[in-house]
């Protein structure tokens, strides 16, 4: 049996999509797998949120954290692609 047999079936990528278990738009089950983004034809895996419809991701800007010691965010735009590894 191979592993693809195994796992479980591979939701569809939503539009919008957070790595942060708070934000609302975080789904559990899309990270159950290895999804990569591809922005402006690059692929990158610094990515924490992604919309595709307004073409954004938010990154981390460096090592700065806010006061609640999370890391500081930037929103760059550009062309967006999800997909499954």
């Amino acid at each position: 049996m191979t592993e693809a047999a195994e796992s479980p079936p591979q939701p569809p990528l939503p539009d919008r999509l957070s790595v942060d278990p708070r934000s609302p738009h975080h789904v559990a089950a899309v990270f159950e797998h290895e999804i990569g983004i591809r922005f402006n034809d690059k692929e990158r895996r610094d990515v924490e949120e992604y919309c595709i419809s307004e073409r954004w991701v938010r990154v981390p800007a460096g090592k700065a954290l806010d006061r609640k010691g999370q890391p500081l965010m930037i929103k760059l735009k550009g062309k967006v692609e999800a997909f499954y590894k």
